[in-house]
Formats: structure tokens, C-alpha cells, sequence
């Protein structure tokens, strides 16, 4: 069996050296699988303290995807028999998965993120902790969680509070897809660059005299980057998050959840990003909309650590609870596409439930993500 990550060390022109990094699952479109995130974890740590690695460099395998989300068939796959019961496989692949995240948003060198392609789920969770996020033509970035019983998790309570206005709240609430200039707009990634490129981006990464300085580093590497940029920069399309921004605005400028909810279903506009939104939210889980609502409301003035540690207690619940279950076996195992969800619409959700979603199972010094700074 061939590594599911792979690693290797490019030597530069002077000494220092890139450590690039691979998803190498291509036929699962390099889905985030348990055994990838353990293998990054340390390898990461190692080239950190590696004096002689300038900087990281991490890509997906193939020219269809960074990576296209967690490896979610192998998560139901371990997933309790009965509603209610424990989730230990679940809440131990969560944790590992948030350290790796959290590790690269406080990485003390440059590290890139080569974003070709499908960009989901747990592939923007390490994509958006990057120094240099890279975008290209192909780049479909979305966090379509709700039509899966689960919620915008690995960091999106930081970073959906990082974007303008309110879009955050409506992309995690719909899951719509967004292109490279929409992850600029949003503050999701850095640079725009062809992907026949990468190679050259490359070639000229090894040129460069990298040095014992970190800041500076970071000024070399985003030279090159914008000097590539600048040569492909006119292929970008424009952002549909942004020409769409006023509708968003007016959407979702509402004291409560079911007013949003209401007031983007009752848009009739022929607009076929927009309404592919719509969908989405319309065939949703409920409950996924109010823990997203709740998670943006509680993640506003919380540290990056303490918005792994809420995710942490929510993406455990939902292990526990089912609807992410049944979610997952009516779109990826059943394939009926007809999801029992747990509540008819967002009006109705108990929200003591969404109370104990927000409960953590743990005190304060027993978190399993207590040592993230």
C-alpha cells in the first residue's frame, strides 16, 4: 500500500530546503482519512523545529482536489449503533484533526497551501490556517456540512466570523460554493495562481536564499507569489460572494434564524449560484442550521484554541446524536437522498437540544485540546 501522505525535503540553492507534503488519495479525491492527519501531525512538528527547513509546502495528489473533506464514509463506518451512545473513534479523529488545524494556523514558518481544485469540508480546515493560501481557476471551495447533519467545524468558528458582513453566516448555513476570487473576498486565501504554474512557483521557491530570519522568509516567499500572480491574475472569475454581497446583507440582517431562513427562501431572483443556495439550506438538516447559527453567535469573541475546543464538544455530540448519521447514509451510503431529519424546519428545533450540543462533556483542565495556546 502505497503512504496516504507523502513527504519529501527539496534542497535550495542555498542549503535550506522546502518540505513538501502530499495527500496522496487522489481516487478518494484525497478525502481526510484518521491515519493522513497522524501522519502530518508529527511530520509537521518535525519540520518546525528543523532549523534547515525554510518553509512547508502542502498539496493534494492529482488535478481534481486539495482535498475534498473528511473521509466521511470511514467516520460513519464508526459510528455508534444506537442514538445516544458514546462516539470514542469519533471524538479521537475530531481531536487529532483540530490539532493538525490549529498547528497550522499557529506554524512558526511559512507553510503553503496549494488549493487546486475541490477545497471541502476538512480540506479548508487545513487550508485556512495557512500563511500563503493559494487559489487557482479550478479552485470550488464550500463547507456543505448541513446537508449532512453536521455543522461548519474545523475552525469555521473562527473563520466564518473573519469574512465580511454576514458571510459567513450564509455560506455556513447553505454550503454554497465559492471560486478563488470569492475565497479572497472572503479571507480565505492569499494569492491567485495558475495551476500549470505550481512547477514554476516551485523552481523559483528552490532559488531563493532562504535564511534564519522567519519574518523575512515570509517576505521572500510572498514575492514569489505575487510575482506569479501578477501573471495570472487575469484568468481569475469574478467573485459571486461579492456581486451577491447586498443580497446577503438584506437576507440575513434578522434579530432571529427562522427570519433568515425565511427571508432567503422567499427570494425569487433566477440567479443559478444564488438558487443552488436556496436548495441547499431548503433541503438541509434543521438542526445543522441552528448549531451553525449558534456556533457563529457563541465563536465572535472566542480564541482560535477556544473555537477548537467548542468544536470539539459540538462535532462529539453529533457522534452521539444521529442526525450526522442519518445525513450521511441518505446522501453518501443509501444514496436516496431522503434524509429523516430530526426536525420538520428551524422553528421547531428544541433548543434545549441545542443547549446540550454546547454542553461540554468535559471540565475545563480535562479537555482533550487543553494545550492548544
Amino acid at each position: 500500500m502505497s503512504e496516504v501522505v507523502l513527504f519529501e525535503e527539496i534542497s535550495c540553492a542555498n542549503g535550506k530546503s522546502i518540505g513538501l507534503a502530499t495527500l496522496n488519495s487522489e481516487r478518494s479525491l484525497n478525502a481526510l482519512s484518521h491515519d493522513m492527519v497522524k501522519a502530518l501531525y508529527p511530520q509537521l512538528v518535525a519540520w518546525q523545529a528543523d532549523n534547515n527547513i525554510a518553509l512547508v509546502f502542502l498539496q493534494g495528489a492529482g488535478e481534481k482536489a486539495f482535498c475534498a473533506g473528511g473521509d466521511i464514509v470511514h467516520l460513519y463506518n464508526n459510528l455508534p449503533v444506537n442514538n445516544g451512545d458514546k462516539a470514542p473513534a469519533i471524538e479521537e479523529f475530531f481531536k487529532d484533526e483540530y490539532q493538525v488545524d490549529h498547528l497550522i494556523h499557529a506554524y512558526q514558518k511559512p507553510i503553503v497551501i496549494w488549493g487546486n481544485g475541490i477545497v471541502m469540508g476538512g480540506g479548508l480546515g487545513l487550508m485556512a490556517g495557512g500563511s500563503h493560501r493559494v487559489v487557482t481557476e479550478n479552485t470550488r471551495i464550500a463547507m456543505p456540512e448541513i446537508s449532512i447533519g453536521l455543522y461548519p467545524d474545523v475552525g469555521g468558528t473562527y473563520f466564518l466570523n473573519k469574512m465580511p458582513n454576514n458571510c459567513g453566516l450564509f455560506l455556513g448555513l447553505t454550503g454554497a460554493s465559492i471560486n478563488a476570487a470569492d475565497a479572497k473576498y472572503t479571507q480565505l486565501a492569499d494569492h491567485f495562481v495558475n495551476n500549470d504554474k505550481k512547477g514554476e512557483v516551485i523552481d523559483k521557491l528552490v532559488t531563493v536564499k532562504w535564511g534564519d530570519t522567519v519574518a523575512l522568509n515570509h517576505e521572500k516567499l510572498s514575492a514569489v507569489l505575487v510575482e506569479c500572480e501578477q501573471a495570472s491574475i487575469t484568468s481569475m472569475a469574478l467573485s459571486n460572494v461579492q456581486q451577491h454581497q447586498e443580497l446577503i446583507d438584506t437576507v440575513t440582517a434578522h434579530e432571529t434564524l427562522t427570519a433568515i431562513v425565511e427571508h432567503i427562501a422567499a427570494i425569487e431572483v433566477e440567479d443559478k449560484w444564488f438558487n443552488r443556495a436556496q436548495k441547499s439550506l431548503a433541503h438541509g438538516s434543521a438542526l445543522s442550521a441552528q448549531l451553525t447559527y449558534r456556533q457563529i453567535q457563541t465563536g465572535k469573541n472566542l480564541s482560535l484554541a477556544d473555537c477548537f475546543r467548542l468544536e470539539l464538544t459540538i462535532s462529539t455530540k453529533c457522534g452521539e446524536y444521529g442526525e450526522f448519521k442519518e445525513g450521511v447514509r441518505a446522501l453518501l451510503i443509501e444514496k436516496d437522498n431522503k434524509p429523516n431529519w430530526a426536525f420538520a424546519d428551524v422553528a421547531s428545533v428544541d433548543q434545549d437540544v441545542i443547549d446540550w450540543f454546547f454542553t461540554s462533556n468535559w471540565s475545563e483542565s480535562e479537555h482533550p485540546l487543553a494545550g492548544l495556546g
